[in-house]
């Protein structure tokens, strides 16, 4: 049992996300869990209003190992090994303790890894089972999973307090909850199932953005696996980050940033298992990180898909991988298209450019505008001027024109502006409101607004813009 506490790789949310495998497959619509610190300890809570276990279902499930992974098991099961329960609850706490009840029948069991007794697990009945919830039961049937003494929630050795550490695990299983039952929380398939973690309820976070206009959603395709077995394949191209809002952004790129999270997203029976990999099918890139794609597999396919005991990680199999790849490389290609042909915001009048034509003899030339709001700061920053107009005359003598034309003439492919990256868009936005800081007779966020979108490449992105200005205005104390 000891030994149970490191199995898998479990981290809070993890452990978490098996509890509520058992309850979607005990049948629960709602789902509450609650964390009650006490001096340097912390009560966690699981409660479900699913359909409840007997007393022999209690004890079997409580039973490490209490399931042959390749027995056939309902299209909807959501475990395998039969040590979900105990290794999920064992790897976070020391005790943990199981109450269910059936109509006017009760009972819970417990196991104490600091007390184990010849195998002997406590068992309670009736009354005394009810004496452990913290709150009388709501409904005819349901289930609690309670754990105690949760020493992997504290660990001393952190200078940060124990507040704070809990704090910041339980925003972290928040996000991922949403994340890994989004399609549940979405009522997907006509379910719905509502989980509530410290009495706030959990909004589904889809990563495929799938009711935006602008994600371009796919053909579905069954790929088959074995004779008599198969997958579904689903692509989807999400929108560029210039037609999100900023809130929108952060759900998308979670906390790894869009290129981390482009891949495959591998669903069992619509709990996600994995994301963000191509199982080394292609190589992560910026030119594809709109590009993911959802595979839905059965569970009788685990075994090929070697899915990990805390259903973390899985393996693609050999004969799936050429006809994968074809398909990943035909849809990144619809991800380079999304970037080129992203548009801009032709209502934008009098933008003050990053790049000034100049035409003069039939020539035509690019020259840097150092009145953009940014460049004008560089030029304030450095005490000698004439290096920073140097180093910008020399930008404009070596752009590759000619490199470009031969790109375009040579081959199919359009050249494309670098620049991809969000969060190197919002270090930009902070930089342009310096600018304003330093530049504005007074400072107000409708000013800053009016400033910002008068630039490159704000003006272009300024959906996205005016949200993250919106959204930072407390913290840069803009009114």
């Amino acid at each position: 049992m000891a030994g149970a506490r490191s199995f898998g790789n479990y981290d809070l949310a993890a452990a978490l996300a098996d509890l509520v495998d058992n309850s979607i497959k005990a049948g629960a619509y709602s789902l509450a869990i609650l964390f009650e610190p006490a001096d340097d300890d912390v009560t966690v809570r699981i409660r479900d209003d699913g359909a409840g276990m007997s007393r022999g279902e209690l004890i079997d499930a409580m039973r490490p190992a209490s399931s042959n992974p390749e027995d056939q098991r309902d299209v909807g099961d959501l475990g395998r090994f039969g040590w979900g329960l105990k290794s999920a609850s064992l790897s976070q706490a020391r005790v943990l303790t199981v109450v269910s009840w059936q109509d006017s029948l009760a009972y819970a069991a417990r196991w104490n890894i600091d007390d184990l007794d010849d195998w002997a697990m406590d068992l309670f009945e009736g009354n005394d089972a009810l004496s452990l919830l913290a709150s009388p039961p709501v409904g005819t049937s349901g289930t609690e999973v309670v754990w105690t003494r949760c020493d992997r929630l504290y660990d001393s050795s952190l200078t940060a307090s124990f507040d704070e550490r809990l704090n910041e695990k339980i925003a972290h299983a928040k996000k991922q909850l949403s994340l890994v039952f989004h399609r549940y929380l979405a009522g997907e398939d006509g379910r719905r199932l509502e989980i509530r973690l410290q009495g706030l309820k959990l909004d589904p976070v889809d990563p495929f953005m799938t009711r935006h206009p602008a994600t371009q959603s796919l053909d579905e395709e069954y790929v088959p696996v074995t004779p008599s077995e198969g997958v579904r394949v689903k692509p989807f191209v999400i929108p560029h980050f210039s037609k999100l809002t900023h809130e929108e952004r952060l759900a998308l790129g979670g906390d790894e940033g869009l290129v981390r999270n482009q891949g495959f997203y591998v669903y069992r029976n619509r709990r996600l298992i994995i994301h963000g990999t191509w199982f080394r099918l292609v190589p992560h890139g910026e030119l594809s990180q709109l590009t993911r794609i959802r595979i839905d597999l059965p569970n009788s396919l685990d075994a090929e898909w070697k899915i990990t005991l805390d259903k973390s990680d899985a393996q693609l199999p050999v004969n799936l991988r050429r006809r994968l790849r074809e398909i990943v490389q035909r849809f990144s290609r619809r991800s380079m298209r999304v970037y080129r042909r992203r548009g801009v915001d032709l209502n934008t009048l009098e933008k003050t450019p990053v790049w000034r034509r100049n035409s003069h003899d039939g020539r035509i030339r690019y020259l840097i505008n150092r009145d953009h709001p940014i460049l004008r700061e560089l030029l304030y920053e450095v005490p000698d001027q004439s290096i920073v107009q140097e180093a910008m005359r020399l930008v404009e003598y070596c752009i590759p024109i000619e490199a470009m034309a031969a790109d375009v003439k040579g081959t199919g492919d359009s050249p494309v502006q670098p620049f991809t990256d969000p969060d190197q868009f919002d270090s930009l936005v902070q930089a342009c409101m310096f600018a304003y800081l330093r530049q504005a007779d007074t400072v107000s966020l409708s000013g800053f607004l009016a400033f910002a979108r008068k630039a490159e490449p704000f003006s272009e992105q300024w959906k996205y813009t005016e949200s993250l200005i919106k959204e930072k205005a407390k913290e840069w104390k803009l009114k």
